[in-house]
C-alpha cells in the first residue's frame, strides 16, 4: 500500500513536471503567432489613420472647391466674359476761347481769342475682331485731335473717328495698330430685355482706368423705353432708353451696360439726378443694343446716317427773321414746309408748301435737328403722325413712308 501510493506521487510528479517543462515550450511555440498578429494590427492601426487623413483631406479640398463655386456667379463669369473688351477713351480736343490782355496804347483790356487742348476721359467697347470701338458722341467727336485706346490689358492705342452722330450720341472708332485680333463683346436683343434682370455697367468712371481694369457696378433693369430729351437747347433725343440702378458716374459714358451671359445690352450715356445733385442717385440711362447696331452700321458704311426712306418734302424751322419775311406764316413754333416733291410720301398725304409741322407723333417740334432725330425713330413702310397747322386751323395726317418715286 505504502509502496503503490510511492509510485502513484513519483508518477504525478513526473506529470506535472513533463507539464511544467513542456508549458515553456508551448509558450515558445505560441510567441512567434503572437508576435506576428501584433504586428499586423500596429500596420492596419496606420494604415486606418493614413485613409482617415486622407479622407479628412479630400474633405476639405472639397469644401474649398465649393466655396470657390459659390464665388463664381453669373456676374463674375459675365465680367470675366466682357472685361476685356471694355476700354478707356482719352480724348484731346481743341477748345476757343478768350484771354482779356491790356493793350497799353488803348489803356483798356480786349479779349484776345486763343486755343487751347483740352483733355477728357470716357469709356467705350470693342464690337468687332479688327478693332472697332463703340463710344458716345460726347466722349469723341468731329472735334476731337487725338484719341487714345487703352485695354485692360495695359495696351494703348490710338484711333481714328470713323463717323459719329450727334442726335444718337454714338460713334465708332478704329483701333489703330498691327495687332491681329482684338477682344470683342456681342449685342443682345434689347427687344427681349425683361425689367428686372441683372445689369452691369463697365467703364472708366472719374478715370480710374488706370490700373488696367475696368471698374464693375451692378443692379437690375428698373425700366425699359424710358423718352428723354434731357436740354431743350440741344437736339439730342434719346427713345427707349434702359433704365438700370447700376451705378453710373463721370468717365461710365460709353461703356457697355451687360447683362448676364456677358452680352451687351446698351450703350451707358447719361444719369438724371433730379436737380439733387450731380452724383448717381440710382437712375442711369443706356441707349438699347438694337439702336446702338442699326446707327454703328451705318457710320461703319458712310460714316454719316441718313433716313431709310425720303419723307419727299423740304423744311426749315420758324424763326423771327422768316416771320419776318413771310408775315403769312402762323406764328407758332415748328417746321415751315418749303418744298414738297408730288412723287413723295408727303404729297400723297397732303402736305403743301406753306404748312407748318407742328408735332411729329406725339412729341412736339422744337428744332430741325429735333424733326430729324425724330423721324430717325421711323423706318421704311411704317406710318408717321404729323400734326400740321395750316391757314389758322390744326390738321392731322398720316404718312406712309417709303422710298422716293422719281417722277416724270
Amino acid at each position: 500500500m505504502t509502496r503503490s501510493v510511492t509510485i502513484f506521487f513519483f508518477i504525478s510528479i513526473l506529470f506535472c513536471g513533463c507539464t511544467f517543462d513542456k508549458k515553456p515550450s508551448f509558450q515558445n511555440s505560441s510567441a512567434e503567432p503572437i508576435a506576428a498578429k501584433g504586428s499586423l494590427s500596429s500596420a492596419s492601426s496606420e494604415s486606418l489613420s493614413a485613409a482617415t487623413q486622407s479622407n479628412q483631406q479630400t474633405d476639405a479640398d472639397e469644401a474649398v472647391s465649393s466655396i470657390e463655386l459659390s464665388r463664381r456667379t453669373a456676374i463674375t463669369n459675365a465680367v470675366e466674359k466682357a472685361g476685356p473688351a471694355v476700354v478707356s477713351i482719352t480724348v484731346t480736343e481743341l477748345q476757343r476761347g478768350y484771354k482779356r490782355e491790356f493793350d497799353s496804347f488803348f489803356f483798356r483790356y480786349f479779349d484776345v481769342p486763343i486755343q487751347r487742348e483740352v483733355q477728357s476721359v470716357g469709356s467705350g467697347f470693342i464690337i468687332s475682331e479688327d478693332g472697332l470701338v463703340v463710344t458716345n458722341e460726347h466722349v469723341a467727336s468731329k472735334n476731337s485731335k487725338t484719341i487714345m485706346v487703352a485695354l485692360s490689358d495695359g495696351n494703348k492705342y490710338e484711333a481714328e473717328l470713323i463717323g459719329s452722330d450727334e442726335l444718337a450720341d454714338l460713334s465708332l472708332l478704329q483701333i489703330k495698330g498691327d495687332r491681329e485680333s482684338f477682344p470683342y463683346v456681342k449685342f443682345a436683343d434689347s427687344d427681349e430685355i425683361m425689367v428686372g434682370e441683372w445689369t452691369i455697367a463697365m467703364g472708366n468712371p472719374f478715370g480710374l482706368f488706370a490700373d488696367g481694369q475696368p471698374s464693375v457696378t451692378v443692379g437690375v433693369v428698373s425700366a425699359k423705353e424710358r423718352d428723354f430729351r434731357p436740354d431743350p437747347q440741344d437736339p439730342r433725343v434719346y427713345v427707349e432708353m434702359i433704365q438700370t440702378d447700376a451705378a453710373i458716374n463721370r468717365g461710365n459714358s460709353g461703356g457697355p451696360l451687360v447683362n448676364s451671359q456677358g452680352e451687351v445690352m446698351g450703350v451707358n450715356t447719361f444719369i438724371f439726378t433730379g436737380g439733387t445733385s450731380s452724383g448717381f442717385v440710382g437712375l442711369g440711362f443706356a441707349i438699347p443694343s438694337n439702336r446702338v447696331k442699326k446707327i454703328t452700321n451705318q457710320l461703319k458704311e458712310s460714316g454719316t446716317v441718313s433716313l431709310d426712306y425720303d419723307p419727299g418734302m423740304k423744311f426749315v424751322p420758324v424763326t423771327r427773321n422768316l416771320i419776318m419775311q413771310y408775315p403769312n406764316i402762323p406764328r407758332v413754333l415748328g417746321l415751315f414746309v418749303t418744298e414738297v416733291n408730288k412723287s413723295g410720301p408727303a404729297y400723297e398725304c397732303g402736305i403743301m408748301p406753306g404748312d407748318v409741322i407742328v408735332e411729329i407723333g406725339d412729341e412736339r417740334v422744337t428744332s430741325e435737328m429735333h424733326a430729324w432725330a425724330l423721324m430717325r425713330e421711323y423706318s421704311e413702310g411704317e406710318k408717321m403722325e404729323l400734326h400740321l397747322v395750316r391757314d389758322g386751323k390744326t390738321y392731322k395726317t398720316n404718312m406712309t413712308l417709303r422710298k422716293r418715286v422719281q417722277g416724270r
